[in-house]
């Protein structure tokens, strides 16, 4: 399976990750894809030709392989993979239709831009992400409660005990090397629950620094509010004394002489 798409597409998020979206995405490249590729897939092969049943009835052993092992762990894993991936896509993809609706807004408007980052995680954009990082989380927890309910937990034993029929009787089947699957689907298991933890993480930090600028700018709109409230008071405020003077109102109709004379009655005599 040619996973170069899958590379690709996790580079290119991580232009518009946070710092625990990079984590992720390292994680979700090295310990998961990486491993899946070179050793998970040599490890399981065609598993179902080496479990083996004691018996020769024709059916049995195809029959038991399939109770126990209704979906193939190294198969489930690379839905899994697809799954959890693909939300990193709605990012990208609103980023560029944000980037040609700036094209043509720049084309119409005379070199004017509608955003001046299109990859800022702002307006729109910024629930898209949330929503991606919600859905990432969901698909991981989600496969990893399926194939704990497939398997009844995450070990894997040596000896399974099969009376499906057409077996004559209750048989013996054995698994090929279980205790190296068994490393590998702990190594995974885990693997996906660092990486819901860190969606996890990265939510309450992506919420928290919203709050956090939200808070901000309702307190320096507050702080501007007061100091034009401060800067526009009027004068008799400030100079109780002159009260009765700056409440005067002067007829707007009034000639220059007569201002001229009000003004001179108003200006005390000097000594």
């Amino acid at each position: 399976m040619n996973w170069n798409w899958l590379e690709d597409l996790i580079s290119g998020v991580n232009n518009y990750s946070t710092v625990f979206g990079r984590v992720w995405l390292s994680m979700v490249f090295i310990f998961r894809v990486m491993v899946f590729v070179v050793a998970a897939q040599r490890v399981w092969g065609e598993e179902s030709k080496d479990f083996e049943c004691n018996t020769k009835q024709p059916g049995c052993t195809n029959v038991c392989y399939d109770h126990f092992f209704p979906i193939s762990h190294i198969r489930l894993w690379a839905l899994q993979l697809i799954f959890v991936t693909c939300p990193s896509l709605m990012v990208v993809a609103h980023v560029k239709y944000r980037q040609m609706k700036d094209l043509k807004y720049t084309t119409t408007h005379e070199g004017k831009h509608m955003y001046a980052r299109p990859g800022k995680k702002r307006g729109g954009l910024w629930w898209t992400y949330l929503v991606s990082l919600i859905l990432k989380a969901s698909f991981d927890a989600g496969f990893l409660y399926i194939l704990y309910h497939i398997y009844e937990g995450f070990d894997l034993p040596r000896l399974l005990k099969c009376s499906m029929d057409p077996c004559p009787n209750i048989v013996d089947c054995y698994v090929s090397r279980p205790t190296e699957k068994k490393i590998f689907t702990l190594f995974m298991v885990v693997s996906s629950a660092a990486c819901i933890l860190m969606c996890i993480c990265e939510m309450f930090y992506f919420i928290c620094k919203k709050v956090k600028k939200r808070i901000k700018r309702k307190i320096d709109a507050d702080r501007q509010a007061s100091t034009e409230t401060h800067e526009l008071k009027p004068l008799s405020a400030a100079f109780p004394r002159h009260k009765s003077r700056s409440s005067l109102r002067v007829d707007p109709t009034v000639s220059n002489q007569n201002l001229n004379n009000i003004k001179t009655e108003e200006t005390p005599t000097m000594k």
